[in-house]
């Protein structure tokens, strides 16, 4: 029989930059063996295909998850016009718009100006929002259709840093709950022509930013931040 395991105790917030192709729960479970700590969580998913600022919460710190997670975050973003894919992102099927042309830059701007506020949103097919218990993505993973229904999101800010058809690059401020990937198809119907996420970078969620983060092979005790570090109470 073996001897139950002894934890270290750590409590306080560490900030990492995901790398891409790593789940969020694939980063809080080298984190927990890592550190050698019995708990540790994340404050919002990022996509495996996704990289940047993932805020996790050790030990105590995990009473400051739900509100961490409620914080405005930031994103960089490519999406690719003319085509869409059954994801959203290009883990999908690819679908070409066949009748997609090149479309002005003065009507992306008008466009994107369309998406500031708040507005309703539908998630994606391939989300882990949750019906009757079973998740999205594995409801659709079976060919079904997810019953999903919109939400309220908020986008502060939307800034269009690059455009050469078909490919466009955004940085967006956001609320909480919002799906960048939706946000793609939402603009690639608008315009008419498709389309869907092809990279995404977290620049920042609330004050914690790019800068301040580490990689997963940088984190160590002396790396965990402070719970007062968080500037929000339980």
């Amino acid at each position: 029989m073996k001897p139950p395991r002894i934890y270290r105790i750590v409590d306080g917030i560490l900030v990492i930059n995901k790398p891409k192709d790593w789940t969020s729960f694939d980063v809080v479970a080298k984190i927990r063996n890592q550190l050698n700590v019995k708990k540790v969580g994340h404050t919002g998913t990022l996509d495996p295909q996704a990289t940047g600022v993932l805020v996790l919460c050790i030990g105590k710190g995990t009473k400051l998850c739900q509100k961490l997670t409620g914080l405005d975050k930031e994103y960089i973003c490519d999406i690719t016009l003319g085509a869409a894919s059954t994801t959203d992102d290009a883990e999908g099927e690819i679908t070409s718009v066949s009748d997609a042309a090149e479309v002005p830059i003065t009507t992306i701007e008008n466009i994107l100006k369309e998406f500031k506020g708040t507005f309703e949103q539908m998630p994606p097919d391939f989300s882990a929002k949750k019906i009757k218990g079973k998740k999205a993505y594995e409801l659709a993973r079976k060919g079904k259709k997810p019953e999903l229904k919109p939400v309220e999101v908020t986008i502060h800010q939307i800034e269009l840093l690059d455009y050469k058809w078909p490919l466009l690059k955004l940085k967006i401020h956001c609320g909480k709950g919002f799906y960048v990937r939706s946000l793609a198809r939402d603009i690639g119907e608008k315009l008419g022509v498709g389309g869907y996420l092809t990279a995404l970078q977290r620049t920042r969620v609330g004050h914690f930013g790019l800068d301040g983060a580490i990689t997963i092979e940088q984190a160590d005790e002396k790396r965990v931040l402070p719970m007062s570090a968080a500037k929000v109470s339980i």
